[in-house]
This record gives structure tokens, C-alpha cells and sequence, in this order.
């Protein structure tokens, strides 16, 4: 089993910065594309970053592309989720998650079958 375990959220003024951490432990992690999701209350789980497991491209949603940098270190096991320019609509729980697949659907969260148990991010506008 791949254990996930995020941290890093917080409140957040609008227009104020978080970086979110998530320790991966358990399998190999560089064998792993990782990718971080959102939900809000009442809403689905929203796909907002993913990088790839051998070559770290980045894939983002559009909503947060020029604002949110994802990248990975591979020798400390860790994945992180860099937030710039948080905006009220940013409030949710964020969840790292891994998937061995390389290609295909990244965006979609049921790709993915290891969980972190998720970061509150609360942005006050």
C-alpha cells in the first residue's frame, strides 16, 4: 500500500500564498504519477494538478494554471502544491492521490486509487 499524508493548509487572505506537502511512504514512489484534487462542500472532487511519474510533466486545470506550480522530489518522497494568488473560490479540501498510469485520464479523479486524507484551504476574500 502507497500511505499519503498532506499537510500545509490553512486560512488564507485573498490574494495570499499556502504550499501544501504530502508525504508519500509504503511503495516506490517514483513509480507513481501524483495529482492533488479539490472538493468543496456540495461539490465533485475537481482535478487541479498531476505530475507525471518518470519525466515530472505537469498537467493543470485551467483555473489554476499561472497560479498553482506542482512538483516532486523524489528522494524525500514528497509531492507539493505551490497556491499564488489564492481567490475565495480556491476554499476546499485538498487531496494529493497517486496512480501508476502514465498517460490517460489524469484528470480524473477515479484514475487514482491511493488518498491522502486531505488540507483544509480556507481563503477569506
Amino acid at each position: 500500500q502507497l500511505q499519503l499524508v498532506e499537510s500545509g493548509g490553512g486560512l488564507v487572505q485573498a490574494g495570499g500564498s499556502l504550499r501544501l506537502s504530502c508525504a508519500a511512504s509504503g511503495r516506490t514512489f517514483s513509480d507513481y504519477t501524483m495529482g492533488w484534487f479539490r472538493q468543496a462542500p456540495g461539490k465533485e472532487r475537481e482535478f487541479q494538478a498531476a505530475i507525471k511519474r518518470s519525466d515530472s510533466y505537469t498537467y493543470y486545470a485551467d483555473s489554476v494554471k499561472g497560479r498553482f506550480t506542482v512538483s516532486r522530489d523524489n528522494v524525500k518522497n514528497m509531492v507539493y502544491l505551490q497556491m499564488n494568488s489564492l481567490k475565495a473560490e480556491d476554499t476546499a479540501v485538498y487531496y494529493c492521490a497517486a496512480t501508476p498510469l502514465y498517460s490517460g485520464s489524469l484528470y480524473n479523479w477515479r484514475e487514482y486509487g491511493y488518498w491522502g486524507q486531505g488540507t483544509q484551504v480556507t481563503v477569506s476574500s
